[in-house]
């Protein structure tokens, strides 16, 4: 399953978007090609959907809204996490100035590489294969054990143990915040809830070309529906994967890479 959502996530959202409206657009001439028949073959017969084919579509949208208030969430809390480690690092670093001269140098690097390799876990974006993102969430750890090794043996000098105390907390925080982030990667749409909204979408869109009476249909109102609803589904494809993309947290890591400034 996990190898499958890799692979999926490594479709550009468009060619899903492009293989939706033509779903779409056409399982609504479908319809109204079906019903075409049915009259001609039973005209005696009087087709009215009335509240259920409303109930339906109504079903659709609070579905569709609802996938769309998941994923939103999901991105502003991604966005969050972002700027909150970039404060705890900064603030560590800040931290870290408080030390003498000799014992920053021996410090900062470690606290260089460590940014660096966060950088790089966003850089990845949503669809690497997992052995890259292990890889990279490995070396974050061990530049990290590494910072904290080094503040431990400063917590055994009493020279250092109140600018050892004021750091460790920051530390802590960075590496919380690190694995809520990995957590947050994971976080998207059930899978249940996407395959009932799109067969939802399919449904309302045949049975809304099988609703309209012969000679009546409006190709243009097809049309307008298809791309409105395509537009939809890509818009929370894309707010389901905001490392990738068109709308992504770019903005909110330029935090993160604003840090190497510190290191100059």
């Amino acid at each position: 399953m996990d190898s499958l959502s890799q692979r999926v996530l490594q479709i550009s959202p468009f060619v899903f978007a492009g293989i939706f409206f033509i779903t779409i657009f056409v399982l609504n001439w479908l319809g109204h090609s079906t019903r075409k028949r049915i009259s001609r073959l039973h005209p005696e017969k009087e087709v009215v959907f009335g509240a259920a084919e409303g109930s339906l579509y109504g079903l659709m949208a609070l579905l569709l809204a609802f996938s769309f208030g998941i994923v939103n969430t999901r991105f502003e809390n991604r966005r969050q996490l972002i700027i909150d480690e970039a404060n705890f690092i900064n603030a560590a670093i800040l931290r870290c100035r408080l030390y003498p001269d000799s014992i920053k140098q021996w410090l900062l690097p470690d606290f260089k590489q460590y940014l660096e390799s966060r950088i790089a876990y966003y850089d990845l974006g949503d669809s690497p294969a997992e052995d890259k993102i292990k890889t990279i969430l490995q070396e974050s750890d061990q530049h990290f054990n590494s910072i904290w090794s080094k503040i431990y043996l400063l917590t055994r000098d009493k020279e250092n143990l109140l600018q050892a105390q004021q750091i460790v907390p920051v530390l802590i925080d960075m590496k919380n915040i690190a694995a809520t982030r990995e957590a947050a990667r994971h976080a998207s749409v059930p899978l249940l809830i996407t395959l009932v909204l799109l067969f939802l979408v399919f449904v309302s869109s045949f049975l809304m070309g099988y609703g309209v009476k012969p000679g009546q249909r409006n190709p243009i109102f097809s049309l307008a529906f298809s791309l409105m609803t395509t537009t939809a589904l890509l818009l929370v494809m894309e707010l389901g994967r905001p490392r990738q993309g068109f709308i992504n947290l770019d903005k909110a890591e330029q935090n993160m890479v604003d840090l190497r400034k510190m290191f100059l």
